[in-house]
């Protein structure tokens, strides 16, 4: 990729990432769609406390104690596979240096795991996520559409601002529904393609996918769960 095409990429991703990120907080993006399935956060949008650095950006270490935290938004569709999704990197040394930053754009969803629907999991504590001007519960604007958890493993194209462009593996858990035993931390990992460092230690930050309001439909049709955060997983269609 040409110097030029690279800055290109960044400037879109620097403008276009907080504006998507605000407007999945404000349910703009969870408008009814046959082409996408889920929108989902990583340590962005209304997933965010402010001051708290445990919520964002999401935060995955290696075991030489280096770190990346990203911050991202998007859609996937669960039965093409496909998907649409940008964001943020800070790479730093085990001693807080900043060693690298940029954005990173999402190139093919590998895989997506269902765990299920979560219909209280955007109320924590009596609260909404985040700041009360955000507050998807307050608002009434996820109506229809349904917060879920799962594993989503993307293919993902690291574009530094200073440096040359990198391939990786990104993994996003959101720990909601029924989760397996090995994934209940919820958090990033990521793995660089070609070897190298693994970021394979969830540290902090919080993720969230949302079922999207035909989706939501469906799943509502569905018989009810035993308990109302650890839910049946939803059929993902192949």
């Amino acid at each position: 990729m040409s110097s030029q095409k690279v800055s290109s990429a960044l400037v879109i991703a620097w403008v276009a990432v907080p504006s998507l990120a605000i407007l999945l907080g404000v349910g703009a993006a969870l408008a009814q769609s046959s082409s996408a399935n889920y929108a989902f956060l990583v340590g962005a949008g209304f997933l965010c406390d402010p001051g708290d650095s445990a919520t964002c950006p999401a935060v995955a270490r290696s075991a030489n104690g280096d770190s990346y935290e990203m911050s991202g938004a998007g859609t996937l569709n669960a039965q093409s596979k496909s998907v649409t999704a940008a964001g943020t990197f800070t790479h730093k040394s085990s001693s807080g240096t900043v060693l690298e930053t940029g954005v990173w754009i999402a190139s093919e969803l590998t895989s997506f795991d269902l765990y299920g629907i979560a219909p209280g999991a955007l109320m924590r504590g009596g609260g909404a996520f985040g700041h009360p001007r955000f507050g998807p519960m307050r608002s009434g604007i996820f109506s229809g559409s349904m917060p879920a958890g799962g594993l989503a493993v993307f293919r993902v194209r690291l574009l530094p601002i200073v440096g040359l462009p990198k391939n990786a593996t990104l993994q996003v858990n959101c720990a909601l529904g029924k989760v397996p035993d090995e994934r209940q931390v919820e958090g990033i990992r990521l793995a660089f393609e070609g070897g190298g460092v693994e970021f394979a230690e969830e540290v902090s930050g919080r993720t969230l996918f949302v079922l999207t309001r035909s989706g939501a439909s469906a799943a509502a049709k569905a018989p009810a769960p035993e308990a109302k955060t650890n839910l049946a997983p939803a059929e993902v269609q192949q």
